[in-house]
């Protein structure tokens, strides 16, 4: 599958290769959340909670640096953000000088490209200080992006007991391929069709003694879920979507794809470490 163009970002440095992988994107934020945590090696959370705040301020980057105390710490973490996240990120600043007066009102629809590089490092972050508590549920599920469905077929997705579960209708479908891999692992998939997610969250934990939940979206709204989990007292972990390609975006559903590899090296090590 060729790599995919989204609305804003693309995971893909170079979206006209036929042989590139999304590997260097997650090499690259593997990168920076080391060099954050070597940093900040026990106030992990307190960490988390500054970048929160500072992804809903304007001239991101500059208060960021502003608030450091260490000059040349914040200044390798500028160093990433401008020059190694902006090429994930070339086509924010074209969509929203060109957004309509109703999309003006959609917060997610106008993230800037600072805080999408602040919401890569968030969800990266996530990842590694919830993995532990994700890990001990007894129970564990996912959210799949009805996007990730292979196109060319309808698909045959039916009602389950949370969301709308895979028929496995075709084995190039992305839904089935993630959906397969989550299964290895104990983690039950669903795709994600219901828009309140906050009622969806809380009926799942009313349903359990202990739950985690996987999120798979684009990066705006995979850094949002998880903050939303966090509150709800669900441990979250998530991958985000190669590109921006739904409707949302786009004004048509476009299909999209996922990083497999990261996704089982994420699960894997929720199911091997201690």
């Amino acid at each position: 599958m060729p790599p995919f163009e989204g609305k804003t970002y693309s995971l893909y440095s170079d979206s006209h290769s036929t042989t590139e992988t999304t590997d260097e994107y997650f090499n690259t934020i593997k990168r920076l959340a080391d060099l954050c945590l070597q940093k900040y090696a026990g106030n992990e959370k307190n960490l988390l909670a500054q970048l929160q705040k500072e992804s809903k301020k304007k001239k991101l980057i500059g208060k960021l640096l502003a608030k450091s105390e260490d000059n040349a710490f914040f200044n390798r973490i500028k160093k990433t953000l401008k020059t190694s996240l902006s090429i994930y990120t070339k086509e924010v600043k074209n969509h929203l000088k060109h957004m309509s007066i109703f999309e003006r009102f959609d917060s997610t629809l106008r993230t800037t490209e600072e805080q999408y590089h602040l919401y890569m490092l968030e969800i990266e972050l996530v990842n590694r200080i919830y993995k532990h508590a994700f890990k001990s549920c007894t129970y564990k599920f996912a959210l799949l992006p009805h996007c990730l469905r292979d196109f060319r077929l309808t698909c045959l997705s039916a009602p389950g007991d949370i969301e709308h579960t895979c028929k496995g209708c075709t084995k190039e479908c992305y839904i089935h391929l993630a959906g397969k891999l989550l299964k290895k692992y104990n983690i039950d998939p669903y795709i994600s069709v219901r828009m309140d997610q906050d009622k969806l969250l809380k009926e799942v934990k009313a349903k359990h003694q202990s739950v985690g939940v996987l999120g798979i979206a684009c990066i705006p709204e995979l850094a949002r879920g998880m903050r939303l989990s966090i509150r709800l007292g669900i441990p979250p972990i998530g991958i985000p979507l190669d590109a921006n390609r739904c409707a949302r975006w786009m004004g048509k559903a476009y299909e999209n794809s996922i990083n497999l590899k990261a996704l089982e090296e994420l699960i894997s090590q929720e199911s091997s470490r201690k």
